[in-house]
């Protein structure tokens, strides 16, 4: 067998393959031996008929059997004997089979591109402070006030205000017409979060329980429903119940009810830890996109288009799930589209140039870092490690993780090889 490599781009090759003709010739007689014992052919015992009937008749069928055969048998060994690694098989062209002659096929595939020497020194990159002072702890305290807080019936009676949970009744009229599937009894919500339509927020703000209200507004095209879009729409609303919230004071008992800590100032401590690691994930997150979009600047590689749409899917994959979560419908527009192929052109680029760079300095995954990643795992989740390592157990998760450790570790040293400016 002779193999020869044409390189057509740094992201495209293509082989020329010729096999001799004694395993051409071989392969075809193999093959015809095989349809003249199974053939039915009208006239003949199986295994009797002529090989000129045979070949009148199945000649097609046995010249496109030999030649898969052929190409199949041979095209992993090429690869091996040229260390060829495809991303993608573009296509595989054979030439006509003749049993008194060699057989030849070309095959294209997509490949990495060579990067014999990246750049990923002296980046100029900014990283905010991530010092946390004390308004952002006392803003973490109110929080969690908010979040334990006890609803109760305000007195004496007044309208509803932003931050009271009010109760109510809903219909729709929907270009006139009733929608009996769009009315609910003992609607809850809270004013002023944005959980209600702004429409609908505005009209119970300032309403007294037993007020009634009729609200008019516009669908827009994303909503869930595909009858409502862009349809108009009336409210009719009967605020019941009106709520407000009642926070609790800030003692030794309600540091307890977050989380069993001994007193307030084991709490404010939890809390500044807890800032403190958020602040430091965004500053690392800030430095990795800038360091990012440098390391792209820096080293222009050509990216494997087949590379390029499978992040493409993925990142379309997650934003509609986010969209779905969110209630909406997402929409790929030609301009989020050219963005995001122009994002997922930039992350493969990040990619493949930071596998060079582990390469070269020699970075691996130990044991101890996945440990490590686990131990972190569980302090960002609440989980106890056993369960982050339960949840990580399948493989291609495993893998996940595996990927994110390497990339973390190659930040860290391209990081420590850029000028860092703290703002």
């Amino acid at each position: 067998m002779n193999v020869t490599v044409e390189k057509l781009s740094p992201v495209l090759i293509e082989l020329a393959v010729e096999i001799p003709q004694p395993r051409v010739s071989a392969e075809v007689e193999r093959t015809f031996n095989e349809y003249a014992k199974t053939a039915k052919i009208r006239g003949f015992r199986p295994g009797k008929a002529p090989r000129e009937v045979i070949a009148h008749m199945f000649g097609g069928q046995v010249n496109a059997t030999v030649t898969q055969k052929l190409v199949d048998d041979t095209l992993p060994r090429a690869l091996s004997e040229k260390t060829i690694t495809p991303l993608a098989t573009l296509a595989i062209v054979p030439d006509k089979l003749d049993q008194k002659a060699a057989f030849s096929y070309r095959a294209r595939f997509e490949v990495t591109p060579d990067i014999d020497d990246a750049k990923y020194e002296g980046f100029a990159v900014k990283k905010p402070k991530s010092d946390v002072d004390a308004a952002e702890i006392d803003q973490g305290i109110e929080q969690l006030r908010v979040e334990h807080a006890t609803l109760r019936v305000p007195e004496p009676a007044r309208a509803a205000k932003a931050t009271d949970t009010v109760f109510f009744d809903l219909t729709l009229d929907l270009d006139g017409a009733p929608r009996a599937d769009a009315s609910s009894n003992d609607v809850e919500a809270e004013l002023g979060n944005g959980t209600l339509m702004r429409e609908l927020d505005d009209a119970l703000t300032g309403a007294s329980i037993g007020d009634t209200r009729d609200v008019e507004v516009t669908f827009t095209q994303a909503h869930p429903k595909k009858d409502f879009r862009g349809k108009k729409g009336t409210f009719h609303l009967e605020l019941k119940e009106i709520k407000e919230r009642v926070l609790p004071e800030v003692d030794a008992e309600f540091a307890k009810d977050c989380g069993d800590f001994d007193d307030v100032a084991a709490l404010r401590a939890h809390v500044e830890k807890g800032l403190k690691r958020q602040k430091d994930q965004a500053a690392e997150d800030m430095v990795a996109e800038q360091i990012v979009v440098e390391l792209c600047k820096a080293n222009p590689i050509p990216v494997p288009p087949s590379l390029v749409r499978q992040q493409l899917e993925v990142t379309q994959q997650e934003l509609a799930a986010q969209a779905r979560r969110m209630g909406q419908r997402f929409n790929l527009t030609e301009e989020l589209r050219a963005n995001l192929q122009a994002d997922s052109e930039m992350k493969v680029r990040a990619g493949l140039v930071m596998a060079t760079i582990a390469k070269k300095e020699g970075v691996i995954v130990n044991d101890d870092d996945i440990e490590k990643a686990y131990a972190e795992l569980a302090e960002q989740t609440g989980k106890n490690v056993a369960r982050v390592k339960a949840d990580y157990r399948d493989a291609k998760r495993r893998e996940v993780l595996i990927g994110m450790i390497l990339e973390d570790k190659i930040l860290d040293i391209i990081e420590k090889k850029s000028n860092v400016e703290v703002v």
